[in-house]
């Protein structure tokens, strides 16, 4: 018989393994390889999302542990979006989430009579361009135009921006590199990260299954497909090899799964009162899992994933969305707008203010709230 949670303890159970209700200081890789990485589509985001984990953080740290310690590293991966990642990972996700990614790749390139070896021959003159170091997306192309076939140029003609470099970026052969003034840049994988492990596809994907569930659990694999972008079929493989490992429970009547190590730490857990984070855009948080009714009421829905793709910040309190918000400089100020569901009581808006100060001063601003 299956055991029934109530969703404020799974809420409770997520937000610890999160790193959102750690009392003291974490360590930024460490809560980096937890989550599963920060979506960077944009990059002031994914630092946001450090920052509401990691008390303390400063805005050089994040620089530090990208560029010099190379600790992290940003590249393309789930849903087709680009995240920071611990290197130490970096051929783990590399695998479990190349083989459908190629292959969409290649579909697409073959209306333009690009083949596998055009494509390889691509990624060939990807390496040499970059073999001196890294260089920034539009010295690149100029470099490798004048190399590629007729049926390459056409395809690069017709593409948008970074898809010219997906597949380089999809196979693990570069990753983006430091900023060059406003632009970002690329570099060999080879020359920038440490030698990585030589990883079985399925072995890879069936791994990172384990990661998700310790901190996204319990989850389907409806949920697992959604955040990862990888098709059905392997996610169904993946989960038939972790199988023996998992334990199925039910979250107020809906079932997910989880991984039965950690089925004490969830029966332990107690929920969550007067818990608020201001989660930024493309929070972790957030894109989790396909149904969003466990994060936010279906009337406020369209508050949060709005057209175009576009995600919204998120008031999170006690690990439900209860608003949107957002910030912007005025002067010497950073005022921080909020727009809640419903009416905060006094309390709310008092740690809602707690949050805005930390967020000014990870920021360098004194923050005002409206």
């Amino acid at each position: 018989m299956k055991t029934t949670f109530p969703l404020p303890q799974v809420l409770a159970f997520r937000l610890a393994r999160h790193h959102l209700t750690d009392a003291a200081s974490a360590e930024l890789t460490g809560v980096c390889r937890d989550i599963g990485g920060l979506q960077a589509q944009i990059n002031s985001a994914a630092r946001l999302a450090a920052w509401a984990r990691v008390p303390g953080l400063t805005q050089t740290e994040i620089q530090t542990a990208l560029y010099q310690q190379r600790a992290l590293v940003r590249t393309s991966c789930m849903r087709q979006t680009l995240h920071l990642i611990t290197a130490a990972d970096f051929a783990l996700y590399i695998n479990a989430l190349r083989q459908s990614r190629v292959t969409a790749l290649l579909r697409v390139a073959a209306k333009f009579g690009v083949t596998r070896q055009h494509a390889d021959a691509l990624n060939a003159c990807f390496l040499a361009a970059l073999s001196g170091g890294p260089l920034p997306r539009r010295a690149l192309l100029e470099r490798i135009q004048p190399l590629v076939g007729q049926e390459v140029r056409a395809w690069m003609n017709v593409v948008w921006g970074i898809q010219v470099f997906r597949l380089a970026l999809v196979e693990g052969l570069i990753c983006y590199g430091p900023d060059q003034g406003a632009e970002g840049t690329y570099v060999r994988v080879d020359q920038w990260l440490p030698a990585q492990l030589a990883l079985e596809p399925a072995a890879a994907l069936a791994e990172l299954l384990r990661r998700y569930l310790r901190t996204y659990g319990p989850a389907t694999p409806k949920d697992f497909a959604k955040w990862t972008g990888n098709p059905m079929p392997e996610i169904k493989a993946a989960w038939a090899a972790v199988q023996d490992e998992l334990v199925e429970v039910s979250m107020a009547g809906t079932p997910g799964w989880l991984l039965r190590d950690d089925l004490p730490a969830l029966q332990r857990s107690a929920p969550v009162a007067a818990h608020l984070r201001l989660l930024p855009s493309f929070d972790p948080w957030v894109l989790g899992h396909a149904d969003k009714n466990q994060l936010v009421d279906a009337q406020h829905y369209k508050r949060i994933f709005r057209s175009a793709a576009w995600v919204s910040p998120v008031v999170l309190l006690n690990g439900r969305a209860a608003g949107v918000w957002s910030h912007r400089r005025q002067g010497k100020r950073l005022l921080v707008e909020i727009e809640p569901f419903e009416k905060f009581s006094k309390p709310v808006r008092k740690l809602i203010e707690a949050e805005a100060a930390r967020l000014g001063a990870f920021l360098g601003a004194e923050a005002a709230v409206h």
